[in-house]
């Protein structure tokens, strides 16, 4: 049985702008693992204000908190699939490789 690594975040993602400069990136080497179960708690709780929202007609805060817990939320799952599609791309680009140096 082979140990494999734990897949972590790269921390290449930017998450929330400020005119055309990210204010935030993921933090690098997050377990993937935690990195998504934050992402879907930040999507829960945008969710709940998204409702909460749609029924405060005064105020439009909970739609802003919304905003960024979604918009963080993107940049960990797209970190993660930048992680993901890596290890892949890596591989396949391995396997062509191979296959040239075989005559394929």
């Amino acid at each position: 049985m082979t140990n494999q690594p734990e897949l972590k975040t790269i921390g290449l993602t930017p998450a929330i702008y400020c005119g055309d400069q990210p204010l935030f990136y993921v933090t690098r080497d997050v377990p993937l693992g935690d990195a998504l179960s934050m992402a879907s708690d930040f999507l829960f709780l945008a969710k709940t204000l998204t409702e909460d929202a749609a029924y405060a007609k005064d105020t439009d805060r909970h739609a802003w908190a919304a905003h960024y817990l979604t918009s963080m939320s993107k940049a960990l799952v797209d970190d993660a699939v930048k992680v993901l599609t890596r290890d892949r791309d890596s591989l396949s680009g391995f396997k062509r490789a191979g296959a040239k140096a075989e005559g394929v």
